[in-house]
């Protein structure tokens, strides 16, 4: 099969076609897609496909097969090895890095990468008078707000200089916010680059055709090794009943997230379980600024009422830990063992708000349908609710598709809700809480803080850690940070997950990374 017998279109219509009959649905899945090209079941429709102005890992799932970073995650860790850069030289005081880059890569558009293109995607984040700033916005910038300059010292060496030592520098390149877009590509779509991404990866945009796939195929003039499947096609299907079902029926290859719940039907020869461990962390955020959650007893008395260990085992069946606050265990060097979670204490709770006197007070809770990292969250929420009012709260549940639940949560809650569901997937300690727990990352700011929590302790051992060079010194700092935030609980911290997918017996080197990313450069589909 090649692409000139599978035009773009008929691929989506194959994929879309594929799909039986959900009542006809049996446990033996019905091969139906088309050999060498690979139908993965996705989470939601993509944002955008501009790396720079995405925050979710349901976007960067599909954003690390066609662009590249200077760095990435060595495969089956956190550890940052070479991709676009070759090779790298830190100056003594830790604030200038040097990249040599990778000769003769080409972009999709046959472009040159060189250091130019590299000056080029990160001024286009930092400079607000980059002529190109305003195909933004960039709400992950915060990754690289430590970048002072970024040189070009030759076609093939950049120079970056920070304002003070960053630790997490390496691997923030390595994130998704990191990839490398082709200049040309956005000088010439301007705001609609999101639309027609060019990078220099494995497999080059096709076609998206919105609500039904989209569509990458093989960079035949890629570097490095081959994709070794012809065709990728990413389809959107925000209900996890009806991936299950797509899944079993054969309309699908490979899908993300299975519902808990659901994971027992992929346990015959025509499927394969992949599981990983990452850092993930899903919390409710509780809005500090207004309302009932402004006093701490009421958010402290939130977290005893709620029965994590149930949502856990029953819900979750078991495919989750209960969190224990901000860090996921995964980041074992920095992860506080000494906290313990909030016990289920619901006489404790009922204490606490008759102390802070919010009996039977309102609270508006937002809920998602489905999205990145969120695992089960309807039945989650209505879990949560039951616990809630339980205690004495009288709680409404509103639901959201994904994007649109970002589009209510990321501004900040402030005169719309009282908590939200919320689940982060992060490449470094520092990530999550520096992003979403800082006083100055309120969303005005730029910020996640979308509950406005605020305490200038937290602010200035989260500044501390992120300068500091010796990893033990960060270790510290980082576990005393949990200490107060588990103590101020601005959030419900709920569980903490591992990470699964299935694919079908047609799928061969597939593998789950501990960044939640899916790298499918070498999946074979037969």
């Amino acid at each position: 099969m090649t692409l000139t017998t599978w035009t773009r279109r008929s691929l989506v219509a194959a994929a879309a076609g594929a799909v039986l009959a959900i009542g006809a649905v049996t446990s033996s899945a019905t091969a139906q897609t088309p050999p060498g090209v690979l139908i993965v079941g996705q989470i939601a429709e993509p944002k955008s496909l501009d790396p720079a102005a995405v925050t979710a890992v349901n976007d960067f799932r599909i954003l690390v097969n066609v662009y590249e970073g200077l760095t990435r995650y060595k495969s089956g860790t956190l550890e940052v090895e070479p991709s676009l850069a070759t090779g790298w030289e830190i100056s003594e005081d830790g604030t200038q890095y040097t990249f040599t880059l990778r000769e003769g890569v080409i972009f999709h558009d046959g472009t040159p990468f060189n250091a130019e293109a590299v000056k080029f995607n990160f001024d286009r984040m930092l400079d607000e008078n980059h002529p190109f700033h305003d195909t933004g916005p960039f709400p992950l910038s915060f990754f690289f707000g430590a970048v002072e300059s970024t040189e070009v010292v030759d076609d093939m060496t950049v120079k970056f200089t920070l304002n003070a030592p960053y630790a997490p520098f390496l691997s923030n390149l390595a994130y998704p916010t990191g990839l490398i877009v082709s200049p040309a590509a956005v000088e010439a779509n301007g705001k609609e680059f999101g639309r027609n991404p060019v990078g220099t990866g494995p497999f080059k945009f096709a076609e998206w055709r919105s609500n039904e796939a989209v569509v990458v195929e093989r960079n035949d003039g890629y570097w490095g090794e081959a994709a070794g499947t012809e065709a990728v096609v990413f389809r959107p299907i925000t209900d996890a009943n009806t991936r299950v079902a797509e899944m079993l029926a054969g309309g699908i290859d490979l899908m993300v997230e299975v519902p808990p719940t659901s994971l027992g039907q992929f346990e015959g020869d025509e499927f394969e379980i992949a599981e990983q461990a990452g850092p993930h962390v899903w919390f409710l955020i509780l809005n500090a600024k207004e309302g009932p959650f402004a006093d701490k007893k009421v958010r402290q008395a939130a977290n005893y009422a709620i029965n994590k260990e149930a949502i856990v085992n029953d819900v979750l069946e078991g495919t989750a830990t209960v969190a224990v606050g901000p860090t996921p265990p995964a980041f074992a060097w920095a992860y506080n063992d000494t906290l313990d979670p909030y016990p289920y204490d619901p006489e404790k709770a009922k204490a606490l708000i008759s102390e802070a006197g919010a009996e039977g007070a309102e609270l508006t809770f937002y809920v998602t349908e489905g999205g990145s990292g969120m695992l089960d969250p309807v039945p989650m929420g209505t879990a949560i609710q039951a616990d809630l009012e339980a205690v004495g709260f009288d709680v409404k549940i509103e639901t959201y598709e994904w994007n649109t639940f970002l589009g209510e949560v990321n501004p900040g809650l402030e005169g719309k809700a009282d908590m939200a569901e919320m689940a982060w997937m992060t490449n470094d300690p520092d990530t999550l809480p520096y992003l979403a727990l800082r006083s100055k990352a309120w969303p005005a700011d730029g910020g996640f803080n979308s509950g406005y929590y605020a305490n200038e302790k937290v602010d200035e051992l989260l500044e501390a850690a992120r300068t500091a060079t010796d990893q033990d010194e960060r270790a510290r700092l980082y576990r005393e940070m949990q200490t107060i935030v588990q103590e101020d609980a601005p959030w419900v911290f709920i569980a903490n997950w591992k990470q699964n997918a299935v694919t079908s017996d047609r799928v061969e080197n597939f593998g789950l990374e501990p960044s939640f990313l899916l790298h499918l450069q070498g999946v074979v589909k037969n």
